[in-house]
């Protein structure tokens, strides 16, 4: 193999995939990145498995070929390069990177070696801006919980129906929906549940890249392809392997109705509730009573080694009277993924869910329960 390339393109590259070429103690290969040409491209490749991570670059591709080579190291030479022209090539079984005033070599492995990234038979879902689908998964990501007794509840769930997708996370105490509307119809509905991981990693591209992402399925794996600009080429893929199992029906708990209602400044409301928390002790309590007549919201909390908080916010309120308690950090993570100046706050007597929604936005709605029988 011997390519000519810039460095920050392949430095932008290697910064995408490194991430995935965690340090594998049982299986050292994963470490690596697989180094290959692809037409016009060089082609790079990380794996842990479950997830694969794909990236294309141009360069002037003098010979064919392909090389494995660790990853970090390869990353961290790359940064302290100065030249804006490399090199690459193989000699034997190591790679070779040349700048005009610089040499090195490292140690590669045989790429036979390295796993073999799936393919899978394109059938493409829908084509989403990267903004918003940033914007919803950074709305959802730190809800779900890792759990090996429920996996199901340990990933995102996706529905995917005509010209919406509905993207959702759970905990099994809070919940969060995120809806986003579709340009193009979507020929099949289809519904899967994403590891975390690959969400993450997800965020960390959208977060860098302007443009669109296309999604593309198959029965046990999704396919998340970022074009090249102006080239008819992927420039990014996300490969990951999906959460076997059936998502709980979470639609029955989110209620239809409501008792009280309440409309709130957020920033005055989680002002608030933090002040509250520095109270709540261990049990991170802090109870809300509603006073429809006053057109006010009492906020206090209390325990036995630290002593006790309460607060009132004059707002708007409609409905029952209701004394009811949540836990301050499950109640502080919704306001903080709601971006309105005004937020909707939604209960239901002192055991049913309360429901937090953005004032003019009908696309998110978190749930959370309350704290029971204190």
């Amino acid at each position: 193999m011997e390519v000519e390339l810039l460095k920050d393109n392949l430095k932008e590259g290697l910064n995408i995939i490194e991430k995935i070429a965690k340090k594998n103690i049982n299986l050292p290969i994963l470490n690596n990145t697989l180094l290959s040409t692809d037409g016009n491209f060089l082609r790079l490749d990380a794996t842990n498995l479950e997830l694969s991570v794909s990236y294309w670059l141009l360069g002037n591709i003098r010979e064919k070929g392909k090389i494995s080579v660790l990853a970090n190291l390869l990353n961290n030479l790359i940064n302290f390069l100065e030249e804006k022209k490399l090199k690459l090539k193989t000699i034997n079984s190591d790679l070779v990177i040349e700048t005009e005033n610089q040499k090195n070599k490292i140690k590669g492995i045989n790429p036979e070696e390295f796993p073999i990234i799936p393919k899978i038979e394109k059938e493409k879902i829908c084509k989403v801006d990267n903004k918003i689908l940033l914007k919803a998964f950074s709305q959802i990501i730190e809800i779900p919980s890792l759990s090996s007794f429920r996996p199901e509840i340990s990933g995102v769930y996706f529905v995917f129906l005509k010209n919406q997708i509905k993207i959702v996370g759970t905990d099994s105490f809070r919940l969060a929906e995120k809806n986003i509307n579709l340009e193009e119809k979507i020929k099949k509905e289809i519904s899967f549940i994403l590891p975390v991981n690959t969400v993450k990693e997800l965020i960390s591209i959208l977060s860098q890249k302007e443009g669109f992402v296309e999604i593309y399925f198959s029965p046990n794996q999704v396919l998340f392809e970022f074009p090249q600009e102006e080239i008819s080429s992927s420039q990014i893929q996300v490969l990951s392997r999906l959460i076997e199992g059936e998502y709980p029906k979470y639609q029955e708990i989110i209620p239809k109705k409501y008792k009280t209602r309440i409309i709130l400044k957020k920033e005055n409301f989680q002002n608030l509730i933090k002040q509250a928390g520095l109270f709540s002790g261990k049990s991170f309590e802090v109870k809300l009573a509603t006073q429809p007549k006053e057109n006010r919201l009492k906020i206090y909390s209390s325990s036995y080694d630290l002593g006790e908080n309460e607060s009132y916010l004059l707002t708007k309120i409609e409905g029952e009277e209701t004394i009811i308690s949540f836990n301050y950090r499950f109640l502080l993570s919704g306001l903080s993924n709601i971006n309105s100046s005004e937020v909707i706050f939604e209960l239901n007597g002192e055991e049913g869910p309360g429901v937090l929604k953005p004032v003019g936005d009908e696309s998110y709605i978190y749930l959370l329960m309350p704290i029971k029988g204190s």
